[in-house]
């Protein structure tokens, strides 16, 4: 049993990704070909923006968008701990300073009710975490950032494709981001991203910045990085957006059945809690448990794959350490939280074997 089966998925697609690989072969446009601005062009109209602008990396997203929005040394980011180390590692290396906010107990993302205390006259950006495929409460976030005139950043790399009030992750905030890294609800086969605007002027800076801030052919006007999506993985993932939606309904199919037989069950397991008005698209299954490593070590000998996200908060990496960060939702998360294996091709005689390793033990 795979914890994420993309080869199920590949075997259903197959020809298709064949045809559209050998047509990039065919043109040679390697770089910055047809199929990155048609891909760009579908993105938008599906997520409901002006602006959808393909990048290397969901990683190098967050680092562009940053750039474009003008964080630089000093400035304060607010942000969530209890996510993968992507969000904070952007913050970073642009020198400014992550301001971290603890966890909704709930839903695992950034708390609103918290965002207010942490806001200073050095708050340049807020930038919340979509995890675990379910946005983040964007509304109340919004609020607080038009009160103080802060920008907003979604990090939506786990959760593109979710809707909140019937509005796509990735257009409720000033700048939204994604990655289409293998594993993701929509996934290249390398690494990949994109960055969603309504804001003109910043898809014309972020466009600039993924070529070397070059705006002309040998002429630079801003500092930039090499940050392009490559043709072919653009090809690949133009293929496998004809099947996306139906993948949709079949991961909260499957996670509907998760839920139902786990809270049958009648165990201690809390199971995944999904605001009023949102739909996930369950980039991970994760449930919270008290007893981890015994379910990890019953599903192993059943030779069920099981994954942590996250088991150690970013406040607490070692080269992120930062000791003045009280977050105990999120530390207590951390030590709880457990995923199962989750992919629109997980057949429900997969799931029974799994229910059965945990509940008849």
């Amino acid at each position: 049993m795979e914890f994420i089966d993309l080869k199920k998925q590949q075997t259903n697609i197959r020809s298709e990704i064949d045809f559209s690989i050998k047509k990039v072969l065919d043109h040679g446009k390697y770089i910055l070909g047809p199929e990155v601005f048609e891909l760009e062009k579908t993105l938008a109209e599906y997520v409901g923006v002006n602006h959808c602008i393909t990048v290397s990396s969901g990683t190098d997203a967050l680092l562009i968008s940053m750039m474009a929005l003008g964080i630089e040394r000093g400035d304060e980011v607010i942000t969530t701990s209890f996510t993968f180390i992507a969000a904070v590692e952007a913050i970073k290396l642009l020198g400014a300073k992550p301001v971290y906010v603890d966890i909704e107990d709930n839903t695992f993302n950034l708390s609103s009710k918290k965002i207010e205390n942490a806001i200073t006259d050095r708050t340049k950006l807020i930038l919340p975490v979509s995890l675990f495929g379910q946005c983040a409460d964007m509304d109340s976030i919004n609020k607080i950032a038009k009160k103080y005139d802060i920008p907003v950043l979604e990090d939506g790399a786990q959760s593109f494709g979710a809707t909140s009030k019937n509005r796509k992750s990735c257009s409720m905030s000033t700048i939204g981001c994604t990655s289409f890294f293998p594993s993701k609800p929509l996934g290249c086969y390398g690494d990949g991203g994109a960055i969603f605007t309504n804001n003109d002027n910043l898809a014309t800076k972020i466009r600039s910045i993924r070529v070397h801030g070059q705006e002309g052919r040998y002429r630079h006007t801003s500092i930039g990085l090499n940050g392009r999506l490559d043709t072919i993985q653009a090809a690949i993932l133009l293929t496998k957006f004809s099947i996306f939606n139906r993948e949709i309904l079949l991961r909260n199919d499957i996670a509907d059945f998760y839920t139902r037989e786990l809270n049958n069950a009648g165990l201690d397991i809390k199971t995944p809690f999904i605001l009023n008005g949102n739909v996930s698209v369950y980039a991970q299954y994760a449930i919270l448990v008290n007893n981890r490593e015994e379910i990890i070590s019953r599903l192993k000998k059943d030779k069920i794959p099981t994954a942590i996200h996250y088991p150690v908060c970013v406040h607490m990496q070692p080269a992120y350490k930062d000791i003045q960060s009280k977050l105990p939702v999120s530390e207590r998360t951390s030590k709880k939280i457990l995923c199962l294996p989750m992919h629109p091709y997980l057949d429900r005689h997969e799931q029974d074997i799994i229910l059965k390793s945990i509940i008849n033990n």
